[in-house]
């Protein structure tokens, strides 16, 4: 069964006629979101404001049944049910827990505006995915045939997911190419490194540690840091780790936009992409096949890369406006500036976001062979504003991270530790040891995303930083602790300063009543 499809084809006169093709399904009393879906190709044929607008009713569709929506027989990870005599039909076609949780991206990304992060509602509960059908029940905690994960271990309801805060996909393009610049850079450097040898792992400042390379030529990545640990791993006695940055999730595990997009339609809403499952192939045995185009993720992956960057919203009071200043300096010189660094530089057209991304794994469109790229200079000011700008040769993202994963928990004591380990084998010593790395949190827009900490438990920036900052970011918490009443409260206004603004605002810095305004002048770049 298919849905319908946007068909170009090339008449005797050379020109373009549009053709429709049908559906098997009756048009009147039809429920669909999407109507017509984007034929692979046309994605290249319009315009770059079309393009965004047809992934931005992608990324808002509500699916339904009638077009795709739900996964009977599959996992959120794409496998089939442990238990196939349960399929993931009415009453169990959705699920807090395991999902299908929600009936449209924007269902979740809405804060403070389609695309934007969420609220603690919104949180997912991640891997849970692999499970069938996992419940908030207590009796799920006793194994059953549903608490059996992919590796065949009988879990308990304390190891079923990790719930996890919704965060902004606003600046995300900015994002994955300062990823792939840093990515390319590494892995320059470990393409340099001799037999016998060592290199360090430095982009843009920010080190990852140092690689070595033993003198029979296999690798070692024992002082390698900040690195996801998919990235590390060795397939082969010679063959060299990654070292690919995955600036997506909190735990660093996707590496671009269009895994992120592929992924999530079939976890989250049982959309199912023809380039992750393949064109004709009915792969969750719902009837419908070819339910998402490339096109389509396409469309999806520029909008969202697309999307307005965060800016700042200083108070025109004295008062307020001094305590942003202050706050921002104090901000520094805790030692807050080591982790969450203002601003990285795009060098080079690294702003121009081509999709698909050069590291896309299996399973995602990948660049090569005949597969074209699509291009969007991310500082085109016919696109979403506010926007970056080129300043001589240099575009500055002040998105207030290094994109390395950091260790800011005390240990398996501490709450803010996950009870899983995302990057470590389902199953395994390391996955049940849970998860403490995080990649440092995007600043830029935090303010008013709430609520705060990878698990979106706090409802105060002030309680992000007393109690979600251990391990390695202790220093800095402490150093908070030991100012005085004032410059605290000085950071917090500086972080709250730190917003998504209100849809077509052209300025990075307005006032309380969104108008325009200069920064003052002491503000860190």
């Amino acid at each position: 069964m298919r849905r319908n499809l946007i068909t170009f084809v090339m008449g005797f006169a050379g020109s373009f006629a549009l053709v429709l093709t049908t559906t098997a399904l009756p048009q009147i009393g039809r429920e669909v979101a999407i109507a017509t879906h984007l034929n692979d190709g046309k994605e290249f044929q319009l315009s770059t404001k079309d393009l965004i607008a047809f992934g931005k009713s992608l990324f808002t569709a509500a699916w339904t049944s009638q077009e795709g929506g739900g996964r009977p027989l599959t996992k959120g990870t794409g496998s089939a049910l442990t238990d196939l005599s349960g399929p993931l039909l009415f009453p169990r076609n959705f699920n807090r827990i395991s999902a299908p949780d929600s009936n449209s991206c924007a269902g979740c990304h809405n804060k403070p505006s389609v695309g934007g992060g969420g609220d603690i509602v919104a949180n997912v509960f991640v891997l849970g995915q692999r499970f069938d059908f996992a419940t908030f029940d207590v009796t799920d905690s006793i194994p059953t045939k549903d608490d059996v994960d992919e590796s065949g271990n009988h879990v308990v309801l304390q190891s079923i997911a990790d719930s996890r805060k919704t965060i902004a996909m606003n600046g995300s393009g900015f994002i994955e190419m300062l990823a792939r610049q840093v990515t390319a850079d590494l892995q320059a450097a470990r393409d340099m490194t001799p037999a016998g040898g060592s290199m360090p792992l430095l982009s843009k400042g920010i080190s990852f540690g140092t690689i070595k390379r033993n003198l029979d030529g296999t690798w070692n990545t024992t002082q390698v840091s900040g690195i996801p640990g998919p990235s590390l791993v060795t397939t082969g006695a010679s063959d060299p780790p990654s070292l690919i940055i995955r600036p997506f999730h909190q735990s660093g595990n996707v590496i671009s936009l269009r895994q992120f997009t592929n992924n999530a339609f079939n976890h989250h809403h049982g959309m199912q992409s023809e380039e992750r499952f393949g064109i004709g192939i009915d792969a969750d045995g719902d009837g419908f096949v070819n339910e998402l185009t490339q096109a389509d993720i396409t469309a999806t992956t520029i909008f969202q890369a697309t999307l307005a960057v965060p800016g700042r919203m200083i108070n025109d009071d004295s008062t307020i406006e001094a305590a942003v200043i202050n706050g921002e300096h104090k901000f520094a010189q805790a030692g807050c500036t080591g982790c969450h660094i203002p601003s990285l530089p795009l060098t080079n057209n690294g702003w121009v976001f081509s999709e698909p991304s050069p590291y896309n794994p299996t399973g995602n469109l990948q660049t090569g062979g005949s597969v074209p790229s699509l291009l969007v200079d991310l500082t085109r000011n016919d696109l979403p504003t506010p926007r970056l700008k080129v300043e001589n040769g240099v575009v500055n993202v002040p998105a207030y991270t290094d994109l390395r994963l950091h260790d800011i928990t005390s240990g398996p004591g501490d709450p803010n530790r996950e009870v899983l380990n995302q990057n470590a084998p389902a199953g395994s010593a390391l996955f049940f040891a849970g998860n403490g790395k995080f990649i440092t949190r995007k600043l830029w827009g935090v303010s008013n995303q709430h609520t705060f900490g990878h698990h979106g438990q706090f409802t105060t920036m002030r309680e992000a930083v007393l109690m979600g900052h251990n391990g390695e970011a202790a220093a800095s918490r402490t150093s908070f602790s030991g100012l005085s009443a004032y410059d605290q409260d000085s950071i917090i206004e500086f972080l709250k300063s730190l917003q998504i603004l209100p849809e077509g605002t052209h300025s990075l810095c307005v006032n309380q009543n969104g108008q325009e305004r200069n920064c003052p002048a002491s503000i860190l770049p």
